[in-house]
């Protein structure tokens, strides 16, 4: 038993569980009925759980409920966007007697979660990131995320005061709202601090590829950055390069800072733990869940990094300053009038757009001043 459990679950899957079930003695049947009265939770990776990233910031928030009462947390890391997530969630549901999945990249959503949706309509999935639309999608389905670009301009008031070139660079994977977001946000906070300053990006295409986020991180170097950061699932390659390079970094989704202790300013950290301790309790509690979920700083979806030794006394006021403002709930980092890039205006003046503005969930812009193109 133990030899099979231990088994890739998605090769178990396809090939031995259904001899398995069906050979299960009454009273293990029996027994893990019994256990249903408790919560088994599924979470899924695209990568490794220690990747200073993405994945491990999720990872985080899974350990931050294991040791919540009655909870059962099974995991699987390094599953592709194919329907290999499809199998695992399978797997989770038939073997683990999983009743909560977060799938949490991406390209899990559409089409492989709304097709487990459909198969098990008993079972809760709810996605990092997905704009989940109650006229379109299963009502046991659901997203959640947070304002992280909250994070990312407080990143950029830091960045604002390091660079000395005032060119600030991003290594971003693809040009999703989410990340159109994050680069918007990221210049905005550093032009708070000088309006010259201009960020160039470069998109790599993949959310995971380290020989193009090298070759990007240097080539945003090459061209002056000396401040850099990404949206990219794992930053370990995108810090180590450009602190290697003698440039300042700003750290995504977890806390890099080991990687670079005398280069890293400060970076937006998610604070899952909270997020998915807030689930399990209503599900524990056997409450509806709710199918759409967002938050930012003020919420504890999200958190800063500690400053570095970097980040000059003037840069740690005016950062504390505006981060007291998100607190509170009294800042906009988009509001009008804003252009993109390609002179249209993209936000009227005397337009303010707060963190939790829908309209901000479809942005397909790069703001004035961002070098690079969503084409």
């Amino acid at each position: 038993m133990t030899k099979l459990l231990s088994m890739n679950r998605r090769n178990f899957l396809q090939t031995s569980a259904a001899g398995m079930f069906a050979g299960l003695a009454p009273g293990l049947l029996a027994t893990r009925a019994s256990a249903q009265a408790a919560l088994t939770v599924g979470f899924i990776y695209v990568g490794p759980k220690d990747d200073y990233g993405y994945n491990q910031a999720h990872a985080e928030g899974a350990a931050a409920i294991k040791a919540m009462p009655g909870v059962t947390v099974v995991e699987e890391e390094n599953v592709p966007e194919t329907v290999d997530v499809q199998k695992t969630m399978e797997s989770m549901i038939n073997l683990d007697g999983a009743k909560l999945i977060f799938p949490t990249s991406f390209g899990y959503f559409d089409p492989h979660m709304l097709a487990m949706a459909a198969k098990y309509p008993d079972i809760q999935f709810r996605h990092c990131g997905g704009l989940w639309q109650k006229d379109k999608h299963p009502m046991n389905t659901g997203s959640y995320f947070g304002y992280i670009f909250q994070g990312q301009y407080l990143n950029g008031i830091a960045a604002g005061y390091a660079t000395k070139s005032k060119k600030i660079g991003f290594v971003a994977a693809k040009p999703i709202p989410q990340v159109l977001q994050n680069i918007n946000a990221f210049l905005l906070g550093a032009r708070s601090v000088d309006p010259a300053i201009t960020c160039q990006v470069i998109f790599t295409g993949e959310w995971s590829l380290a020989v193009k986020e090298a070759e990007a991180t240097n080539a945003l170097v090459d061209q002056g950055a000396d401040v850099i950061t990404c949206h990219v699932d794992s930053p370990k390659v995108v810090v180590q390069t450009a602190a290697g390079r003698g440039a300042f970094v700003c750290g995504y989704h977890a806390n890099q800072s080991p990687l670079a202790p005398e280069k890293y300013l400060t970076g937006a950290e998610w604070a899952w733990g909270n997020v998915y301790s807030n689930f399990v309790k209503q599900a524990q509690a056997g409450q509806a869940l709710p199918n759409f979920v967002r938050g930012g700083l003020k919420d504890g979806f999200v958190k800063m990094s500690a400053l570095g030794s970097g980040v000059s006394d003037e840069a740690r006021k005016k950062f504390e300053a505006t981060k007291a403002e998100m607190m509170a709930g009294g800042f906009s980092v988009f509001k009008g009038p804003l252009k993109d890039n390609k002179g249209k205006q993209v936000i009227d003046g005397g337009k303010t757009y707060a963190e939790d503005a829908i309209e901000l969930e479809s942005m397909d812009y790069l703001v004035e001043g961002v070098v690079g193109s969503t084409a």
